[in-house]
């Protein structure tokens, strides 16, 4: 059939995005590589919807947890990906998880059986050079399509080993026991009234134990088709730093010159001294609820991540948002080459969806195509879109990866409360559930006036 919308990639953000265009009165060609004879490294079927980690879209608690909350928002606009997990659910407690081969055979069934998409089994090479587009092809993008679009967004691809650092959030650390300071008090027209970094430090001793805990920790293990990806000179783990020599991180990312720590003062010093070793973080998005590990990227597993990583001073009690990681990934930086619609910022008949834009998990990756489905619905339609608020789940998320996030430091990231505008007036321990209660009343309200606009 003549279809409306290209849609690439038949992934969980691809087929969320059909489905959704679909049932809006929209015709769709949804191609998708395998089953052309063509496969990735790490799928191992040709269905749409293939689970290719675990089977869990994890909790599913939307009263107190944010990706609780984004499956209730999902639901309330008729996902696919939620239909089908609960036709395919299996017992994990508060989690949902789901029979991935059910999983992926209902979602199937439910679009080869819409009569407005067509599923095309084909590689695409090339982005389109005209007519509305989502590309929806994840984290393994076939090297032709990566470069080509490598080539329309000027920005390079991230396709070799990724090691991501850890993300803490603000409100977790000790500040009893660190500062902000930027070094030798170089700081930014937007630094925060000191400096740009917290700075966290140790001790010979403290340093010593660290750094015996990073040779000693235990550490990803690399899967067969990922052992020949190099890494990233500018995302060396930390660990294997270590592993060259004890002094290696003094002089790196845990250099202590330049930062005159307030806590350790004397005649001769009388704004601080120097710490033997430091660990900085940095700010992570415009709210300044989220703070980077600056130099923190690791193959750690993430137990050893927790216990390690609470052993510095100031993050005794921190509450992670992302904790470090390490795997072969392909994605745009969004922020600087999307607009707040998706959009290919110099190439605005293509939307970006899933994975491929920044967002990490399935659940999450399912919500960024279900937001291109109806973002390019209003477009096809003649009408006006309006953003959900950034107090909802899916609100926070899309404007992390289309803006809010910091272009120079942009990393995959799951969806978590340090993405909402932040709460002041209500204690810590209901804050989860004040979060959730102002994104479910923000949410409907939102719903309300979109479903008011006449189609």
């Amino acid at each position: 059939m003549t279809h409306d919308i290209h849609i690439i990639g038949g992934g969980l953000a691809g087929s969320e995005a059909a489905w959704q265009l679909a049932q809006r009165g929209f015709r769709v060609k949804l191609s998708e590589m395998r089953g052309s004879g063509e496969m990735t490294p790490a799928h191992q079927t040709d269905g749409l919807a293939e689970l290719v980690c675990s089977n869990s879209f994890r909790s599913d608690d939307d009263t107190k947890n944010a990706v609780g909350l984004l499956h209730h928002e999902m639901r309330r606009l008729d996902s696919i990906v939620m239909r089908a997990g609960e036709i395919a659910r299996v017992p994990a407690g508060s989690a949902m998880a789901v029979d991935r081969d059910v999983f992926s055979a209902e979602v199937q069934r439910t679009l080869y059986e819409h009569p407005n998409v067509t599923v095309v089994r084909e590689r695409v090479d090339t982005l389109p050079a005209d007519g509305p587009a989502i590309v929806a092809t994840g984290p393994l993008t076939a090297q032709s399509l990566a470069e080509s679009i490598v080539g329309a967004t000027g920005q390079d691809r991230l396709a070799f080993f990724d090691a991501i650092a850890p993300i803490v959030h603000r409100d977790s650390i000790d500040m009893s026991k660190c500062w902000i300071q930027s070094r030798w008090n170089k700081r930014t027209e937007a630094s925060n009234e000191d400096g740009d970094y917290i700075n966290c430090p140790m001790t010979k001793e403290q340093y010593l134990a660290f750094h015996q805990g990073l040779i000693d920790g235990d550490k990803t293990e690399f899967k067969e088709w990922e052992a020949d990806t190099p890494y990233f000179d500018g995302c060396m783990p930390i660990e294997v730093m270590a592993a060259r020599g004890v002094e290696t991180l003094r002089y790196g990312p845990m250099k202590g010159v330049g930062l005159d720590n307030p806590y350790d003062t004397s005649e001769e010093h009388p704004q601080g001294r120097w710490p033997y070793a430091v660990v900085q973080l940095r700010q992570d998005n415009k709210l300044g609820t989220l703070w980077n590990m600056v130099g923190f990227q690791t193959k750690l597993k993430y137990g050893a991540q927790v216990e390690l990583f609470r052993t510095i001073p100031g993050l005794e009690n921190a509450e992670f948002a992302r904790l470090g990681g390490l795997h072969r990934n392909t994605f745009i930086n969004s922020p600087l080459v999307l607009d707040r619609q998706l959009r290919l910022k110099n190439g605005e008949h293509i939307r970006f969806a899933g994975q491929i834009t920044g967002c990490e998990g399935y659940v999450e990756s399912s919500a960024v195509g279900l937001m291109a489905g109806l973002m390019a619905a209003a477009e096809l339609g003649g009408r006006e879109w309006t953003a959900p608020p950034r107090t909802t789940a899916f609100g926070a998320l899309l404007a992390h990866i289309t803006g809010d996030a910091e272009a120079s430091t942009f990393q995959p990231m799951n969806v978590n409360f340090g993405l909402f505008p932040p709460l002041y007036d209500v204690g810590k321990k209901v804050r989860k559930e004040a979060y959730t209660d102002r994104a479910k009343e923000d949410f409907g309200e939102w719903l309300g006036a979109m479903e008011a606009v006449p189609a």
